[in-house]
């Protein structure tokens, strides 16, 4: 039985690794905020996460990979594309469709915008790709990928005559267009208690302390307060 287990670890670091080049590879020159380095950021966040919850391994890790392999925001709103693309590549490899057919599932169901909608899926798994990938949208990166955001779609960084709308539908968050600073409280500052795991819960309380420090020092310097 041993023998299996090492085998069958090997397997999996053969398939993860693969499954990472395939992913750099494809996310070359992609906006900054949704490139190879978010990935390997969520990585290391699931990594953290795993440490203190019971869940299959090579399903978030592969989940994780994946699950910005073709993000809908980039491709016409498109929300099949990614969960496909995902799919034909573990087939490429070899990977069972169980494995398959649950790393879809996650990257159909994992995003803040699948939310607002019927969700009808619900794993450890997706719990703890979910939380991983949250915890990168909040705190100082989170801060720095708004801002990369809304460069790269030429929105506003903040304007005062446009409040910012809380309670949105799904099609209305995906065509919503508002200054960047409207993002912290339309989405940003919810997370902190979106969170599934623990760990997630530890870590978004100590980023979401540091996105409100941000705020606070944004609005002093926009109306001009020392």
């Amino acid at each position: 039985m041993k023998a299996v287990s090492v085998i069958q670890n090997q397997e999996n670091k053969t398939i993860v690794a693969q499954t990472e080049s395939f992913v750099k590879d494809t996310l070359e020159g992609a906006e900054a905020g949704h490139d190879w380095w978010h990935i390997h950021r969520v990585y290391k966040n699931a990594e953290l996460i795993l440490k203190t919850e019971k869940a299959d391994h090579l399903v978030v890790e592969l989940a994780v990979l994946l699950h910005d392999i073709a993000d809908s925001k980039f491709n016409g709103g498109d929300e099949e594309m990614g969960p496909q693309k995902a799919g034909d590549f573990l087939r490429s490899i070899q990977v069972d469709e169980n494995i398959i057919g649950h790393v879809q599932e996650i990257i159909r169901n994992m995003s803040f915008r699948s939310g607002l909608g019927a969700v009808n899926f619900h794993s450890k798994e997706l719990e703890i790709v979910q939380d991983a990938d949250r915890l990168d949208a909040i705190g100082a990166m989170g801060i720095a990928r708004a801002f990369t955001y809304g460069g790269h779609k030429n929105r506003e960084i903040y304007n005062p005559q446009i409040p910012p709308v809380l309670n949105m539908t799904k099609e209305e968050y995906k065509n919503n267009s508002a200054p960047t600073i409207n993002h912290f409280y339309e989405k940003l500052l919810l997370l902190k208690d979106k969170m599934n795991t623990e760990a997630g819960r530890r870590i978004a309380t100590e980023r979401h302390r540091f996105m409100e420090t941000y705020l606070k020092q944004f609005e002093n310097e926009w109306n001009g307060v020392s």
